[in-house]
């Protein structure tokens, strides 16, 4: 098998010759940039400014020498695009590490502190002195959610997180990313992963604040309706023009709504259902309508009581699939759910073991968890959400040369 290959036998519950391989396809499974670095200095790999794709959480470009390292077998869509000099610029990490992030990315140092504006020119995200990334700081919805909604193109453009990543679409325009992205698919066999977004939980949070919307989720439904209706309108007219342009040279679309806590998920099943499931079925299954693409949601947490409801809405995979929750025992998840949804991650704890484990603790905890998750296929190894800035570089490599190790030993 070639990567695309095994990645889409993965999703569907195919035998694999081994388990595939994700790291960086997304913006929950990659990398800190800090701890990028300090990498490919372990793996003795050349130097090279590091890319940062994603300036909010400050993840890196995982470069194709590196994912060759580690067998890694998808691909974000970006990385076929923003390939001239002059799409990046200089930037500086906390720690004083050198780097290059998208020159359209406003970034305005004011004191010791750094801000990130939006297009309008107001300060959207803010990283302390001393912080690793940008906290969210204007929401444009905080007062309440407005009876006219035919602003919240506007509305959604303004906040931090749509800060965009390569492709921006609004510089180079659907044409180019149509013809880039069928240009990216002929020069790789690795699965691609096209981010979408398309929250509507997450995004609403954004506008209004989270505290705000979920106590309005409960007091104001009829405005909350309004709002996600609107929302969804706005993500079924974009994931139309980009998978119009896209959709054959995509593997994979990514979704996106965090509804876990630790201790289980943040709403009932009777609200999730309420608010979210029709909706999510709706934008599923548009983009299988679009595309021959396979559906997947980052969705972090304890969200078992949800997962039947993902499945019956036409979810096909779920990522980090954080198993050190409440209810996500990987044997329990397999067992109850492992033929009707794949599990994209949850094959190293990076909360407790991948952070603070020795190397060999790191190996014999991914070793002993690869048998459970690949069972029936329907499993795709990636560590639980990204690596953080703090992270051993001798752990990283232990975990994926332990995949390696398993894969030698089938």
């Amino acid at each position: 098998m070639n990567s695309r290959e095994r990645v889409k036998a993965a999703l569907e519950h195919r035998p694999v010759d081994r388990v595939p391989v994700d790291f960086g396809a997304h913006r929950s499974s990659g990398i800190m940039a800090i701890a990028y670095a300090r990498l490919r200095a372990a793996l003795g790999l050349p130097r090279r400014p590091v890319r940062v794709f994603d300036v909010v959480q400050q993840l890196a470009v995982v470069d194709e020498d590196l994912l060759d390292r580690f067998g890694v077998d998808t691909v974000e869509l970006g990385r076929g695009f923003s390939k001239a000099d002059s799409d990046w610029k200089e930037w500086s990490l906390p720690d004083g590490t050198p780097c290059l992030v998208p020159a359209w990315a406003d970034l305005r140092k004011e004191g010791a502190d750094w801000w990130l504006y939006n297009g309008e020119g107001r300060k959207a995200g803010l990283q302390k002195s001393g912080s690793l990334y940008f906290d969210q700081v204007y929401w444009p919805y905080a007062g309440g959610i407005p009876d006219d909604l035919s602003g919240i193109e506007e509305a959604v453009g303004s906040v931090m997180w749509s800060t965009a990543t390569p492709p921006d679409v609004g510089r180079i325009g659907y044409e180019a990313l149509a013809e880039g992205a069928a240009a990216f698919r002929r020069s790789t066999d690795r699965a691609i992963v096209l981010l979408f977004g398309g929250s509507l939980y997450e995004l609403a949070q954004y506008l209004c604040g989270t505290e705000n919307f979920m106590v309005w989720m409960a007091l104001e439904p009829a405005k909350v309706h309004g709002l996600l209706d609107a929302i969804l309108d706005l993500h079924l007219r974009n994931l139309r023009e980009v998978l119009g342009a896209v959709g054959p040279s995509a593997d994979v679309v990514l979704f996106g709504d965090d509804f876990g806590m630790q201790t289980g998920p943040q709403m009932s099943t009777t609200m999730y259902r309420e608010f979210y499931k029709e909706r999510e079925r709706k934008l599923w299954g548009e983009a299988k309508r679009l595309a021959p693409v396979r559906t997947q949601l980052h969705c972090c947490g304890g969200v078992r009581p949800l997962l039947d409801d993902f499945i019956d809405a036409g979810l096909d995979s779920i990522n980090p699939v954080q198993t050190n929750c409440a209810g996500m025992e990987p044997a329990g998840l397999k067992r109850d759910f492992g033929g009707r949804i794949a599990f994209w991650g949850g094959g190293c704890d990076t909360q407790t073991v991948l952070s603070r484990g020795s190397p060999a603790e790191v190996r014999a905890h991914v070793l002993d968890r690869l048998p459970v998750m690949e069972e029936g296929s329907g499993f795709v190894f990636q560590q639980i959400h990204n690596i953080m800035a703090n992270v051993p570089s001798e752990n990283i490599i232990a975990m994926f040369d332990a995949v390696a190790e398993h894969a030698r030993a089938r």
